[in-house]
């Protein structure tokens, strides 16, 4: 893959992660991507009409999405990509307005996620989500970010802290707090900012989900261009890969292609919108009974590829990693296994997964944790506790994985995208259990 190539799609990608510092912004403009490709919403409270050839999405709480194309015959097979649109931040409390010593204006929040808390120390910051607005009886959810550098978490000088170079342990509640203005500030200095984002009196807002961002802009970089960081890489990198795919693929004629990505991965996923809950389930028996098809048949001939990014060896670090299943940034798709099924992958879905890479001409790498170190977790084996069918674990390898900032490989770009592509262009069928048979037509 030319850099060229790799670096107009990185491109693109940093644009996107620039525009989305909350799962609310990622949803909102992946949903603006799906409608301007001719997709319709459909609402849960409302009744379905699904057109064969047509194209769908619905969301949930604003920060899940999931969109789905009708096939122009009747549904035999369903395959699905399923990513999350959350990152490890600070969400602000209620009342997150504080004053210190009368001289500084801070905010009060606490981790959302597992973040490196060093990485978040001397950045410019601000503050994304929604705001309930409360207008004519109406309570209405919305979306804000204070396109800005408003705040700053300072670190302690090394005068005050002599040993900081031999460990820094960070109290979220001592440490972590962000300065935002001077203590004569007005009391409710970014309540009033918000409320004049949105356009309302400051009374109208009745509650809010708030999290601070990075506010430092993606880069490319490298000797040859190579690597680029950008914050939220984990896991916007393959929420936006696998769309693209779904997106271009011409998909079998009898193939129902899904498009999820959800909220909450990062806090345990058990959440009305989160991969953990029925919301999944649900919306796809709701899609299989409008379409008049039998859905345990559907799932029982269907796929999921869960999509959450891997951890590339380090350049300094090679000793933290298993040495026979370790991947490198821009070398291609990572299959993920664990022996205690943190991930979902077998060898029977690894070994599927790996044979639509090998046609899209995709390189495959393998990801396994040291054996004495254990790792993190994702939502393929989540989901399939909700949606039992085969799964594959996968992603794309970096480094700094919950960093405020973390780098990728360029070449990974288009490698997903291309691999998404052909995941949903594959016909196959599962024709007994344990053997799964690929059609070519």
């Amino acid at each position: 893959m030319k850099n060229s190539q790799a670096n107009q799609k990185t491109k693109a990608l940093l644009e996107f992660l620039q525009e989305s510092p909350t799962a609310y912004h990622a949803v909102e403009n992946t949903a603006k991507i799906l409608a301007d490709a001719g997709f319709s919403r459909l609402s849960e409270g409302e009744d379905w009409k699904l057109e064969a050839g047509k194209g769908y999405f619905l969301t949930k709480n604003q920060s899940t999405i999931l969109a789905f194309r009708v096939p122009k015959k009747t549904p035999r097979q369903m395959l699905i990509s399923a990513s999350h649109t959350d990152s490890p931040t600070f969400k602000l409390k209620e009342n997150f307005e504080t004053v210190a010593f009368d001289t500084y204006r801070k905010l009060d929040t606490e981790p959302y996620g597992g973040s490196i808390f060093a990485s978040w120390l001397d950045r410019p910051l601000s503050v994304a989500g929604r705001l309930v607005i409360l207008k004519d009886g109406v309570l209405e959810a919305k979306i804000v970010s204070l396109d800005r550098d408003l705040a700053l978490i300072p670190s302690v000088a090394i005068h005050q802290n002599r040993e900081v170079n031999k460990g820094l342990a960070l109290n979220p509640a001592i440490d972590l707090q962000p300065l935002f203005g001077g203590g004569k500030s007005n009391a409710n200095a970014l309540t009033d900012l918000l409320a004049n984002e949105v356009g309302c009196d400051r009374d109208a807002i009745k509650g809010a989900d708030l999290f601070l961002y990075n506010r430092t802009p993606g880069s490319i970089w490298g000797a040859d261009e190579e690597f680029f960081s950008s914050p939220r890489i984990d896991n916007l990198m393959c929420a936006y890969g696998t769309l693209q795919g779904f997106l271009a693929a011409k998909a079998p004629l009898d193939s129902l292609g899904v498009y999820a990505s959800f909220d909450n991965e990062e806090v345990g996923s058990n959440t009305k919108q989160g991969a953990g809950s029925v919301f999944f389930r649900n919306a796809l028996e709701r899609v299989a009974k409008t379409l008049g098809v039998d859905f345990y048949k559907l799932m029982a001939n269907g796929f999921l590829m869960s999509a959450d990014n891997a951890h590339a060896i380090h350049p300094n670090h090679p000793e933290l990693y298993d040495q026979n299943n370790v991947p490198k940034l821009g070398g291609g798709v990572v299959i993920k296994t664990n022996a205690s099924q943190r991930y979902a992958t077998d060898g029977l879905s690894g070994a599927f997964m790996e044979e639509i890479c090998n046609r899209a001409g995709v390189p495959v790498q393998r990801f396994a944790n040291r054996s004495d170190l254990p790792g993190g977790s994702t939502l393929g084996s989540i989901a399939d506790t909700h949606l039992p069918i085969m799964t594959v674990d996968i992603g794309m390898a970096q480094l700094s994985m919950h960093s405020s900032y973390e780098t990728a490989g360029c070449a990974d770009v288009p490698y997903l995208e291309t691999a998404a592509k052909q995941f949903y262009e594959t016909k196959f069928c599962v024709s007994s259990d344990g053997e799964l048979q690929f059609i070519f037509e």
